[in-house]
């Protein structure tokens, strides 16, 4: 047969088909010659041939890089030298300055890992004495200025050699990006720490696969146990390997036979199988310190399709540190949403933080989630809270974007949110504008989930917002009466309001609204009236009334969105 093929399986063999495709694309292979979906759509062809000549191991090597490249310490190494040489041309320069600035440059260059990767290439790079003099003498701030000067335009100049980069960067990415994924095996054996990245690579994984393009069926005698392929040790000159070095997957299986029918292992992966699990990282999109995938695995086409950030999302490949999972997924919700409404279905989410500790977590994106997600209203306040989205406390942060948008994906209410943000106000924490549009977002929903009642949902909306107005009046009365600016007078009753409100005490709330009005001219609204009916439109009317009782109202909230 002239075709490998590469079936889809779990989520980490999807990923690793995405991953295939980067792969593919950077080696400019041709569609439909080189490779290609079957007709089933359910699995990729790789012409034998091609299989057999290809370099994988460059095309890895190079295709991490360009992907991760930017997110390495090289990067922000190279961008600190050029920071510090910009300052340097200036007058008023200190060198007390770019103190902090040496330290990482020295620290990051001369880790161990880095230090291990010189020795593997110092043979093959042009001028090595100038990492070698770094070694024996780190940057410091109290030099000369055109010494530091001198040495930083060197040190420049030898990092920007390709092989330099090429083995920097992926230190960097293999124990920071890689090794979340899987560990054990080629250069994340610890015994193979010191080697050269690429033989171990090469020795581990691609040599196998090229050789086993010619492997003859009947030789073979071990079957794989993803894609149940025959595959034969002895053709491929290396021992096989266990889908244990997959983070999560299995035990230690040298050790742990028990789980096997006469203690005999028979997990073992093909080598096609086994490269294809080694893209994985590739196939997960990073996201601030977060991994996403999104199987939606009907089809290849469709897999490759929503899981392509070297396409449409390219630029969220260098996203701030502070940008979340759920901001990734806001702006990829685009992507779901190009196709047309009625194909739209349940979709798989797995996500992995980048610390080492992390594990896989799952969640499933419903098609009427992703039908509230293209309202323009919804869509219109997440990106409100996506601009400023997070809430001091104490030394904490809140993401309150994160949580809004995690809790419209569980089916969670935003009252939670809603509260916390209300009573926090009543410190004056300047989060009432963030306030109003939680308070658009979960009205939205709830008006989009009772469509089906056949009622003006334009008309509710602004039946909520006049309760609002008639807040922010019954404020001003307040105030006025009291002789102040300032709302510490009515804060009292906010608080207990708000914790009517929030445990659903009907009678309590409508007790001190009556009181309240009571000590005004103003008349109860007649909207109130509502309040009775059930639980969530009290929520609705509620919580509406009190943003305008601590200052939320129409052109308030207008004037400070145009800000």
């Amino acid at each position: 047969m002239d075709r490998m093929i590469v079936s889809m399986g779990d989520f980490l063999k999807n990923a690793g088909i995405v991953g295939l495709k980067y792969l593919l694309e950077e080696a400019d292979a041709e569609e439909d010659s080189d490779y290609g979906i079957t007709e089933d759509k359910q699995a990729v062809w790789l012409d034998r041939e091609f299989v057999g000549k290809t370099d994988w191991t460059d095309l890895y090597f190079k295709a991490f890089v360009k992907r991760y490249g930017s997110l390495a310490n090289y990067q922000k190494i190279l961008e600190k030298i050029e920071s510090i040489l910009d300052k340097a041309k200036k007058e008023e320069w200190k060198s007390a300055d770019c103190k902090e600035d040496l330290k990482f440059i020295n620290e990051k260059l001369l880790s161990n890992s880095c230090q291990s990767g010189f020795d593997n290439i110092k043979q093959k790079i042009e001028n090595p004495n100038v990492y070698e003099l770094l070694k024996a003498s780190k940057l410091k701030e109290n030099m000369e200025k055109e010494e530091l000067c001198r040495r930083l335009q060197e040190l420049y100049e030898f990092l920007k050699q390709p092989l330099c980069k090429e083995t920097f960067c992926m230190k960097h990415i293999i124990y920071n990006y890689i090794n979340r994924f899987w560990d054990g095996k080629s250069f994340l054996n610890r015994t193979y720490a010191k080697e050269d990245m690429r033989e171990i690579f090469d020795v581990d994984f691609s040599e196998p696969l090229r050789q086993y393009t010619v492997i003859k069926e009947k030789k073979a005698k071990d079957i794989c146990i993803d894609c149940g392929e025959r595959m034969g040790s002895s053709e491929t000159k290396k021992e096989k390997l266990s889908i244990a070095f997959m983070k999560d997957q299995a035990d230690d299986l040298s050790r742990k036979r028990s789980a096997f029918w006469n203690c005999k292992v028979d997990a073992y992966l093909c080598p096609m199988c086994a490269f294809v699990y080694s893209l994985v990282s590739l196939g997960f999109t990073l996201v601030g310190h977060t991994f996403v995938f999104i199987n939606k695995n009907y089809s290849v086409e469709a897999l490759w399709n929503v899981n392509s950030p070297y396409k449409k999302l390219a630029k969220d490949a260098k996203q701030g540190e502070n940008e979340s999972y759920s901001s990734w997924i806001a702006r990829t919700i685009v992507l779901l949403l190009e196709e047309k409404s009625e194909e739209l279905g349940n979709i798989q989410v797995i996500t992995r933080g980048t610390d080492e500790n992390s594990r896989y977590t799952f969640d499933i994106i419903a098609k009427d989630v992703l039908l509230l997600l293209s309202d323009e209203e919804i869509q219109r306040s997440l990106k409100g809270l996506g601009q400023y989205p997070y809430v001091k406390i104490g030394r904490e942060y809140w993401n309150v974007y994160e949580e809004v948008l995690f809790n419209i994906l569980r089916y969670r209410k935003q009252y939670g949110i809603l509260y916390r943000l209300l009573k926090m106000e009543l410190e004056k924490s300047g989060n009432l504008v963030k306030a109003d549009l939680v308070y658009r977002i979960q009205l939205r929903t709830n008006l989009l989930q009772r469509k089906d009642d056949g009622k003006n949902e334009r008309g509710e909306m602004m039946n909520r917002y006049t309760v609002r107005e008639k807040g922010y009046e019954l404020r001003n009365t307040l105030l006025k009466a009291k002789g102040s600016t300032e709302d510490t007078c009515i804060r009292g009753t906010i608080y207990q309001l708000l914790n009517a409100l929030s445990v659903g005490n009907v009678e309590h709330f409508m007790e001190i609204v009556m009181r309240v009005y009571c000590s005004t001219k103003l008349q109860i609204p007649n909207e109130f009236i509502e309040f009775l009916k059930d639980r969530d439109t009290f929520a609705e009317f509620g919580y509406a009334f009190l943003l305008g009782l601590q200052g939320s109202h129409y052109e308030n909230m207008k004037n400070k969105e145009e800000k």
